[in-house]
């Protein structure tokens, strides 16, 4: 590995590269963290692990050519996956989403670039950027909610993520808010992710379109799960389906219930809540989820949480990937 100093204003340049389950995004940072290269392409997954460790190089040989620098100019990378993780052997130990498993992705970069290389769950670099650079900035604990097709969860305590022995925690999805509730997609009943994901919400609007109480979805986003996105929900609200808003509602309670269990284990000073269907309507979901959710927290813990909108959008996870790597480089064995 390329040994570098570690004063603060020396040129250093740290890349975050965010795995998601359509794209590859590299971004290169100076060591003040602004941006200076950025190279992206699409998973394609299907081909293969070896095709796709292989693409994983070319966007990070890309991102380093946009930004005018080499691997030697390179002290650390830090990569967001998804789906659980060997930490010990920092490699990826199922992403269904890519056809993967065991894939040695830490191990596959550094045999290439020869620079040290972090790797944490997609979500976890998520948070870890809100924590360093967005909404929950200098906070002693934070903790991320993000619905999406499933619903992610992550904690930054002290300055460090919060995981296990050898694995990623904070599975806030696959807790059980209802007995005997609807099956989430590892077959568990009455999780929060089987009832206030958006695949969730958007099968209920589909369901709602269908049965004729929700025409404008059905007008502009028809009844298929694929293009009922965030933003259709969003517009189908600000348009008068009132179906669909009962139905995010709903999803909101059962959110609200899941700030009400993270505050009464951790007590954090900051949740954050992200993801593209907070990012349609954050004026509406979040004073919903913070009313139904200091009416169940105790009276004791009332003042020491803030609710707060995630600000990084699409940058969280490499920035905050990219800021553990230095973590890793700067604080070894900490």
């Amino acid at each position: 590995m390329s040994q570098t100093p570690t004063g603060e204003n020396d040129d250093r340049h740290w890349i975050g590269f965010d795995l998601g389950g359509t794209k590859m995004l590299a971004t290169v940072f100076n060591n003040e963290f602004k941006k200076v290269g950025r190279a992206r392409k699409k998973t394609k997954g299907r081909d293969g692990m070896k095709a796709g460790l292989l693409r994983i190089n070319t966007v990070i040989e890309d991102a380093m050519n946009d930004a005018g620098i080499t691997a030697e100019n390179v002290s650390g990378l830090g990569i967001g996956c998804p789906g659980p993780l060997d930490l010990e052997k920092r490699q990826i130990r199922t992403a269904p989403n890519l056809g993967w498993d065991n894939v040695p992705v830490a191990k596959s970069i550094e045999n290439e670039f020869k620079f040290p290389v972090a790797i944490a769950n997609d979500v976890d670099a998520g948070v870890f950027g809100e924590y360093k650079f967005g909404a929950g900035k200098n906070a002693r604990c934070v903790f991320g909610i993000f619905p999406g097709t499933g619903i992610g969860g992550g904690c930054v305590y002290e300055g460090r993520l919060f995981r296990g022995a050898n694995c990623t925690c904070m599975e806030i999805g696959h807790i059980p808010v209802m007995a005997m509730g609807p099956l989430d997609g590892a077959g568990n009943a009455g999780t929060l992710e089987s009832l206030a994901s958006r695949l969730s919400i958007a099968s209920d609007a589909a369901q709602a379109a269908f049965r004729g109480q929700a025409p404008h979805l059905l007008s502009t986003a028809g009844t298929d799960l694929s293009d009922i996105r965030s933003g259709a929900l969003a517009d189908s609200v600000k348009n008068g389906d009132q179906a669909v808003l009962d139905i995010i509602e709903h999803a909101c309670h059962h959110l609200a219930l899941s700030v009400v269990t993270v505050v009464h284990l951790l007590a954090p000073d900051i949740i954050v809540f992200g993801g593209g269907l907070i990012e349609a309507m954050p004026d509406y979901m979040l004073p919903i989820i913070e009313t139904k959710a200091r009416k169940r927290v105790l009276p004791s813990l009332q003042s020491v949480f803030k609710i707060k909108e995630a600000k990084l959008g699409d940058d969280a996870g490499v920035m905050g990937a990219a800021a553990l790597a230095k973590q890793m480089v700067d604080s070894p064995g900490s």
